[in-house]
């Protein structure tokens, strides 16, 4: 099999173009690859060069490697034409289970033997979405990103059961390549290991609201102003070993051991009434102040980009390899 090395890989297809699809293209061309494209949506390619147009400012503010360019981008006119011009893709297509299983069977037959296709997918299992492959279910692979993808660096690589530990192991080092950070997962979790804490974290806020307990702007001021500026610099677990003091983890565990079982949290989600969804666009659009989508997406990737180079600059001042 001619798979290329995963440092090596040059052109990468993108499979579904929107909010997740377009941001992986914006990476990959960041990255200085040739990206094809292909999306059967109306108005797909005048929707993903806008993106493109509108977006690449800040793959330049973030540094492009050698070569990177839009116009290194070009879309395919059928699925057949994508898988062949390509060495790997990522598949962004809509979170519907049957549809994946039908595209799934189609990129198995049409797709060489050697290219690996890895799936954005944000929750279902590769075994689930593989299940009616015939014939190499093993190069079929889930490399689940943070968005937006062209710039958190966070990538969840989890095979499903038929999939090679050799596919993994190439779909983590190709991600790593291309500058993410990645956990290959061992075992398939519904979810994952980042959106599980953050529906953690969504249901609690809804419940709050939803009882009239708090305010959705003092909700996210509880995590922008609080928790949040932690969590960029080190992780959930690791902050918390702070809290134990000089004895770390183990004596916050012995101490806290009984008030774990205290009723805080409440996991199981609320109904969404339509109260309940007035009031949390309310509370978003008032935060808003009258920004748009696209200039609060500006704010968001350029305020990530100066904490993003203000960490690896300490980091690296610090020989820091975390």
């Amino acid at each position: 099999m001619n798979r290329p090395l995963p440092t090596e890989v040059t052109k990468a297809g993108v499979l579904g173009t929107g909010v997740i699809g377009g941001a992986w293209a914006l990476h990959f061309l960041r990255m200085g690859m040739d990206v094809v494209a292909y999306d059967p949506g109306p108005n797909a390619r005048e929707k993903l060069l806008a993106m493109v147009d509108h977006i690449w400012p800040t793959m330049v503010k973030l540094g492009l490697r050698e070569g990177a360019s839009p116009q290194r981008l070009r879309f395919a006119d059928s699925l057949e034409e994508l898988v062949n011009s390509v060495e790997v893709i990522q598949e962004s297509t809509p979170e519907n289970l049957d549809a994946k299983r039908a595209l799934f069977v189609e990129l198995d037959r049409l797709a060489p033997p050697e290219v690996v296709i890895i799936s954005s997918t944000s929750g279902f299992a590769m075994s689930d979405m593989a299940v009616e492959v015939q014939h190499q279910a093993d190069r079929f692979v889930v490399g689940h990103p943070f968005n937006p993808p062209y710039l958190v660096p966070f990538c969840e690589v989890c095979g499903g059961k038929r999939t090679s530990q050799e596919v993994v192991d190439w779909t983590a080092a190709f991600y790593e390549a291309i500058e993410k950070q990645v956990a290959k997962m061992d075992k398939e979790l519904p979810g994952f290991i980042g959106n599980r804490l953050q529906e953690a974290l969504w249901r609690e806020a809804l419940h709050m609201v939803a009882n009239n307990e708090c305010s959705v702007e003092d909700i996210d001021k509880a995590i922008a102003y609080g928790p949040g500026l932690r969590w960029a610099i080190m992780g959930h677990c690791l902050t918390y070993h702070l809290g134990g003091g000089q004895g770390g983890m183990a004596h916050l565990l012995d101490h806290f051991e009984d008030s774990l079982k205290e009723p805080w949290t409440r996991l199981e989600a609320p109904e969404l009434t339509q109260q309940l969804k007035d009031d949390m666009v309310a509370g978003c659009l008032t935060q808003a102040n009258g920004a748009s989508i696209n200039d609060l997406i500006q704010e968001r990737d350029d305020c990530l980009i100066r904490i993003m180079q203000t960490l690896q600059e300490y980091r690296d001042e610090h020989g820091i390899r975390r």
